[in-house]
C-alpha cells in the first residue's frame, strides 16, 4: 500500500492533542519532558494520517498498525515503537473517557519486546578525567566543574540539576530538596567535595553569572537565565571529548555512574532506589545487572581461568 504523504496535523487534531495533553498534566502531573515526548510522537502520527485525508477520531487499528511498521522500517527502535504505543494508548483511552470516540483501536496492539540493556557509564577513572576538564579558573568553568561534581555525587536527573533552585541547597547540613517526576520531592545527601565546590562557587561567581537579577537558579546560564538540558547535554559531551574520553555518553551518564559505583562500592538497592528518585525497585534492579557485568569482567581479566 502506497505510503501517505506526512503533512501538518489538521487544526481539529491540534486541538484534540492539546486538550488531551492538558488533562495528562492535571491528572497525573507528568514532567513536561515526558509531556513534550507524547506530543511529538502524536502529532507525528496526526500529520501522517492527515496524508491519508484521516485523522484521530477516524483512524482504525489498521492505520495504527501500518504507521508502527513504517516507522520500524525507517529505523526507529523498539524503544521508541514502545514509547508510541504508550502515548496511543493514553490517547485512546482518554478519547473514550470524553466520549469522543466508543473504541479503542489500540488496545489490541502489543508491545515490540525490548532488551534489558545496560545503560551507559563511565569508570571512576573517567569520571575524574572528566570532573577535571573544565577551567575552573573562569566563571563559566567553575560552574561547569560544581555542576558535574554535583551530577556525580547526587545522581540528578539533568532536568532537576539545571532546574535546581538555591533555597532548595542546604550545605550546613549537606542535603538538597529535589522535585523529580510526578512532583515527587525527596532529599538528598551532598559530599563533602561536592559541597567544597558549592562553596566556592557561591562565593561569587553565581551573582556574577546572573548579573545583578534577583534569579533563585542555582546554576543559571552564561546568559543569566536557566539553563536549558540540551545546553548542559552539549557541555557534557565537550568536557568528555577534552578530557579523551571515547564512548558513547547519554543525558544520564554521570547519574549511571553514581548509581553503579555506589553498588560496587556495597550500598544496598534500596538506598539507591531512594537516591535516584525510582517509583520501583525493579527500575533500580538493572544496576545490579551492571555491578555483576563489572564483576565477571574482572574475573575474566584476572583470573588464571578466566
Amino acid at each position: 500500500m502506497e505510503t501517505p504523504p506526512i503533512r501538518q496535523p489538521t487544526a481539529a487534531d491540534r486541538d484534540l492533542l492539546d486538550r488531551f495533553l492538558d488533562a495528562l498534566w492535571l491528572q497525573h502531573g507528568l514532567a513536561d519532558n515526558t509531556l513534550a515526548s507524547y506530543r511529538s510522537d502524536l502529532q507525528q502520527l496526526a500529520g501522517w494520517l492527515a496524508g491519508s485525508g484521516r485523522g484521530l477520531l477516524l483512524c482504525d487499528r489498521a492505520d495504527l498498525l501500518r504507521y508502527l511498521q513504517q516507522r520500524l522500517q525507517a529505523g526507529h527502535s523498539p524503544r521508541t515503537a514502545a514509547r508510541l504505543r504508550s502515548s496511543l494508548r493514553r490517547l485512546f483511552q482518554w478519547l473514550l473517557q470524553e466520549q469522543l470516540r466508543h473504541d479503542d483501536p489500540s488496545a489490541h496492539i502489543d508491545a515490540p519486546r525490548l532488551g534489558r540493556g545496560l545503560p551507559g557509564s563511565l569508570s571512576e577513572a573517567e569520571v575524574e578525567q572528566l570532573l577535571e576538564a573544565p577551567e575552573s579558573a573562569t566563571a563559566l568553568g567553575l560552574r561547569d566543574r560544581t555542576m558535574l561534581e554535583l551530577l556525580y555525587a547526587t545522581g540528578l536527573r539533568v532536568s532537576e540539576l539545571v532546574g535546581l533552585e538555591l533555597p532548595r541547597l542546604n550545605l550546613n547540613i549537606g542535603v538538597i530538596k529535589v522535585v523529580g517526576k510526578g512532583n515527587k520531592e525527596r532529599l538528598i545527601p551532598v559530599g563533602e567535595e561536592a559541597i567544597s565546590w558549592l562553596r566556592r562557587y557561591l562565593a561569587g561567581t553565581r551573582q556574577q553569572l546572573l548579573r545583578g537579577q534577583p534569579q533563585p537558579i542555582l546554576f543559571p546560564s552564561r546568559l543569566g537565565g536557566p539553563m536549558t538540558r540540551q545546553a548542559f547535554w552539549q557541555l557534557v559531551k565537550r568536557y568528555a571529548q577534552q578530557a579523551g574520553i571515547d564512548k558513547p555518553l547519554s543525558p544520564h551518564t554521570l547519574r549511571h555512574a553514581f548509581a553503579t559505583h555506589l553498588i560496587n562500592h556495597g550500598a544496598d538497592l534500596r538506598s539507591v532506589q531512594l537516591l535516584l528518585g525510582h517509583s520501583s525497585l525493579s527500575t533500580t534492579q538493572i544496576y545490579t545487572h551492571v555491578a555483576r557485568a563489572r564483576l565477571q569482567a574482572l574475573h575474566a581479566q584476572h583470573h588464571p581461568r578466566g
